[in-house]
């Protein structure tokens, strides 16, 4: 049996090359533009910020770099949620990303979760 390890790192620079698909699909209007913006800043920002949360200094500091990864997350989640509904690019292309972009948000708010326990009182 192979034991595959599991690279939240890659999982993240996965997620933002799916980011980047739905960028490049969405129409030249204003709504899209502004959200393509939008969602190329908050939906690359985690892989980003991952980083500094692996170099944190101290639990609070690894925290508060946490929460700022889940504040992206659901920034990009919205506007995914907003391009779904408009339609502003297909269903089947934005859902499986919108899936993803979901256990994401379950990951880190259970790692802050956890972390937050960790906490002298």
């Amino acid at each position: 049996m192979i034991k595959r390890t599991y690279d939240l790192e890659d999982r993240l620079i996965d997620f933002v090359l799916k980011i980047d698909q739905i960028v490049e699909l969405l129409p030249n209007t204003r709504l899209a533009n502004h959200l393509a913006g939008q969602l190329i800043r908050s939906g690359t920002s985690p892989a980003l910020n991952y980083g500094e949360v692996q170099s944190a200094e101290s639990q609070k500091d690894f925290i508060h770099k946490i929460q700022v990864v889940l504040k992206e997350l659901r920034e990009t989640r919205v506007c995914l949620k907003i391009i779904i509904r408009k339609p502003l690019v297909d269903i089947q292309i934005v859902s499986p990303v919108l899936s993803e972009n979901e256990e994401l948000i379950a990951i880190f708010a259970k790692s802050s979760q956890t972390a937050k326990s960790k906490l002298p009182k």
